[in-house]
């Protein structure tokens, strides 16, 4: 099929990728004039792992190419797919807008993007419309895993397809049958159900999270090891193991924004969002965590120190710092005139974009120069080169011997027997 695709996510680029992959051919309209000229000089704007090489092969065998946002769509084309960011709701009915006008024509158009509940009905609506057919809107939530997007979207644990169209329901389970060989992944809803499952799931992954964050601060003060706690609770079939780590906060742009916008829907139809607030508020504090446990260690006297950061991504396998807990930690390490020596495998840049030139703060492709003469070492992300360390070699550099494991990576008694003192997340 011809598929015109539209937004410059990582969304966008992974779903264009992985539709083109299968055969089929994919215009993708870029939003962003700069953006647009970075992929067609064959740059990718994201170091998702693997996304580069997958775009650059469709490019190569002519099944995907870029376009500027209001190229028109293909005289053959039949489908549309949306991957635009969740404040680009005009945006999507203007594109619609520009849809020529066909009573015999029926147009599909694929809804990736997270709007508020209830927008997949109204660009319907609006869709019908412009095109005077019985045209249709799917909405199908962006579920992806950044750090692991391609295989999130090629080997989705589910689908959830909101339509209230049998033939469109038909036209994407034929899209999607690619992703969907194992077994039928694909939840058929409508619409509106589609987009209000994907803030509910969010919001439950950051309800879990934070509720983790809250019993290992009141296992620090019992002496509790939060690890056997976890453990104990995942053991409970009622409950799982997923998302029960805790940690110094959770990151990532599109996860907060998630959790607010469940949090406004809920106000705007008068009901109190008391859980979500606390949870984001519960989040913020944890982000802090580690600061915290450094200054008190410390008598509060932290000033003219040197710390070093390993991690600063909001999670592993991505180079983005949306919201990232490393930020507000580097940010209250500063107030008390620290310095910040950093390594991150691929944030750096980001990093370097966000903070500007400060001599207080210092960015290192090797962990081990970051090191050179600091007071302690806090680890923030838990990229897996981390969690092997040469302790002597730390031993050696660091001027105080003092790791803050902010995910409980480390074993605290291990860590303590190679003359370290170790801080971790409840952990006693």
């Amino acid at each position: 099929m011809h598929i015109d695709s539209y937004g410059d996510t990582l969304c966008a680029l992974v779903s264009a990728a992985a539709m083109a992959s299968t055969g089929h051919q994919v215009v993708l309209h870029i939003t962003d004039d700069v953006l647009l000229e970075q992929l067609q000089q064959g740059i990718c704007p994201s170091r998702e792992p693997g996304l580069a090489e997958l775009l650059s092969e469709q490019v190569s065998e002519q099944r995907l190419r870029y376009v500027a946002l209001h190229e028109p769509v293909d005289k053959d084309n039949q489908v549309i797919w949306l991957a635009l960011s969740p404040q680009s709701e005009q945006q999507a009915f203007d594109i619609i807008q520009a849809f020529p006008a066909d009573p015999f024509k029926r147009w599909l158009l694929v809804n990736q993007s997270t709007f508020q509940v209830g927008t997949s009905e109204l660009l319907q609506a609006r869709l019908r419309e412009a095109s005077g057919a019985d045209s249709a809107v799917v909405s199908l939530p962006d579920l992806l895993t950044e750090g692991n997007a391609i295989q999130s979207f090629k080997r989705a644990d589910h689908w959830l397809v909101g339509t209230d169209s049998p033939w469109a329901s038909q036209m994407v389970s034929e899209l999607l049958r690619p992703f969907n060989r194992r077994r039928d992944c694909i939840m058929l809803m409508r619409p509106r159900d589609a987009e209000f499952t994907k803030l509910a799931i969010t919001g439950m992954l950051a309800t879990r999270l934070s509720y983790m964050n809250d019993m290992a601060n009141l296992a620090d003060s019992l002496d509790v090891d939060i690890e056997q706690v976890r453990q104990g609770m995942g053991a409970d079939k009622r409950i799982g193991e997923a998302y029960l780590y805790p940690g110094c906060g959770f990151g990532g742009l599109s996860f907060s924004r998630d959790v607010m916008s469940l949090a406004s829907t809920l106000t705007r139809r008068g009901q109190q969002a008391q859980l979500l607030t606390q949870v984001m508020a519960i989040n913020e504090r944890q982000k802090e965590l580690l600061f915290r446990k450094l200054w008190t260690h410390c008598d509060g006297d932290l000033r003219g120190r040197k710390v070093a950061i390993w991690g600063v991504a909001f999670k592993p396998e991505t180079g983005r710092i949306d919201n990232a807990p490393a930020l507000k930690l580097i940010e209250a390490l500063w107030a008390q005139g620290v310095q910040v020596r950093v390594h991150d495998p691929r944030a750096l840049p980001a990093l370097q974009a966000w903070a500007g030139e400060r001599d207080d703060l210092l960015l290192f492709d090797d962990p081990y120069l970051a090191l050179e003469g600091v007071d302690a070492l806090m680890l923030v992300t838990e990229w897996k080169s981390y969690w092997s360390p040469n302790w002597s070699r730390l031993q050696q550099l660091m001027r105080a011997p003092i790791l803050l494991d902010g995910r409980n990576i480390w074993d605290p008694a291990f860590v303590r027997e190679q003359g370290f003192v170790y801080f971790g997340v409840g952990r006693g």
